[in-house]
């Protein structure tokens, strides 16, 4: 008797066209975000609040997500190989023997996701005329939920898996090898449903609401912490990682606690109860 499950899911729902696939991450992806804006709508109802340009705001989300995601990861992870292809960093297509290919995305980076919506946010606050971090606090809590559906995403791809448990339980994701592995995938997306709870409870006290930023101050400080731990238990997504005393998923979390960190020491010198 073991705890070892064997994962062999195709990550293609089915093919729309001979050469164009529905895969499970992209579907996931697509429903994240659809539900994070669903829980932001939420607030803004139950604060009576104005969805004039809401519909707006998803815009600038999904944009602010891919296009940060994939830059991200062009430049975080494999600069060189994309600075000598920069067609592909931007388009969903690959040169296989010496013809472009359609193949997806391959490589969005969380980290550049982050940084991506919060300028999307900058450049919609701009625009509509709203309080930079009276948004970003209630987006925080939709977001988590966001970043669950994706990492359900990539564990449906067989992929961002886990080190070897060197035991008799974890997850063989069979597509790559035999090996039993932390599914860190399943981690990350449970660790950020449990951080949307706690954010949502806090959003429900009127004195932490009325506190602009102080919401998103928790929301960096708990996701990028519960990122740098799990990262400790994933494999190293480039090999470049491997002589790093920590890989760059968890050098990238640092800015973002940091600055969370901030956002509640300020806060808390406006006698704000923290």
């Amino acid at each position: 008797m073991n705890g070892i499950l064997n994962w062999d899911v195709d990550p293609v729902i089915f093919w729309i066209t001979d050469s164009f696939p529905l895969k499970y991450y992209g579907a996931f992806f697509a429903c994240g975000l659809l539900l994070g804006y669903a829980i932001v709508r939420n607030i803004y109802k139950k604060e009576n609040l104005s969805l004039d340009n809401l519909d707006s705001l998803l815009v600038y989300v999904i944009v602010g997500t891919i296009l940060g995601a994939r830059l991200g990861h062009c430049f975080f992870y494999e600069p060189s190989y994309f600075l000598q292809h920069p067609i592909e960093i931007l388009l969903p297509i690959q040169k296989v023997a010496g013809v472009y290919k359609f193949v997806g995305y391959q490589g969005l980076a969380s980290h550049g996701g982050s940084i991506g919506v919060l300028i999307a946010m900058v450049l919609y606050c701009r625009k509509y005329k709203v309080k930079f971090l009276w948004l970003l606090d209630k987006m925080a809590i939709g977001v988590p939920v966001t970043g669950a559906f994706i990492r359900f995403g990539n564990f449906m791809n067989s992929e961002i898996y886990g080190k070897p448990t060197n035991g008799n339980w974890g997850v063989v994701f069979q597509r790559d090898d035999m090996i039993p592995r932390h599914p860190t995938q399943l981690y990350e997306a449970f660790a950020y449903l449990l951080i949307f709870v706690i954010l949502y409870a806090m959003y429900k006290s009127e004195k932490i609401r009325k506190a602009d930023g102080l919401i998103f101050g928790y929301f960096l400080i708990l996701l990028f912490l519960a990122r740098f731990i799990i990262e400790f238990f994933k494999e190293n997504q480039e090999a470049f990682e491997n002589s790093m005393p920590i890989n760059m998923g968890q050098i990238l979390s640092i800015p973002f606690i940091l600055i969370g960190l901030g956002l509640i020491v300020w806060k808390s010198k406006k006698n704000v109860l923290i």
